[in-house]
């Protein structure tokens, strides 16, 4: 998949998980959403926390994530917490579903953005990171935020 491009609006990232772990490959997923739901998450009511896509019946589902209710919406509201389908090729399916029971991996969201006034979905083939993988990273954002701090000192 191509990095995105400026005229996609990114609505909400997943950080967590791009700590958390490994990203082997990426992927570009539609969701079947109520309208509601597409007003909301225009809004920022989006929330990937502890969510993530399983295989049913052959086809991806998004587990866990929570969009919140529409604020100008009647009492025929969405449901927040359901499980949402997520729209793949089949090869696609097939491919990520395969390499993740396979291989003991997982599939996580990692960011929602809207791409031509559609809501899509970035979802990423991981392994979960170690204790010391964790805190490698912890010291390489240290020393890169370091190296920016004493740059920007030596310029003024």
């Amino acid at each position: 998949m191509a990095e995105h491009q400026s005229q996609d609006k990114v609505i909400a990232s997943n950080r967590k998980a791009l700590f958390n772990y490994e990203i082997f490959e990426r992927a570009e997923a539609g969701m079947v959403l109520a309208g509601s739901e597409v007003k909301s998450i225009r809004e920022g009511g989006l929330n990937f926390r502890d969510s993530f896509v399983e295989r049913r019946a052959g086809e991806m589902w998004l587990i866990g994530c929570r969009i919140g209710p529409y604020s100008h919406s009647n009492t025929q509201n969405h449901a927040e917490d359901r499980d949402r389908k997520l729209l793949l090729h089949k090869r696609e399916i097939l491919k990520f579903g395969g390499k993740a029971t396979e291989r003991g991996l997982t599939i996580v969201p990692l960011r929602a953005y809207l791409k031509n006034g559609r809501v899509k979905v970035e979802i990423g083939l991981a392994r979960g990171k170690q204790m010391h993988d964790k805190r490698e990273a912890l010291k390489r954002k240290d020393i890169e935020r370091e190296t920016r701090q004493a740059i920007r000192t030596r310029r003024d």
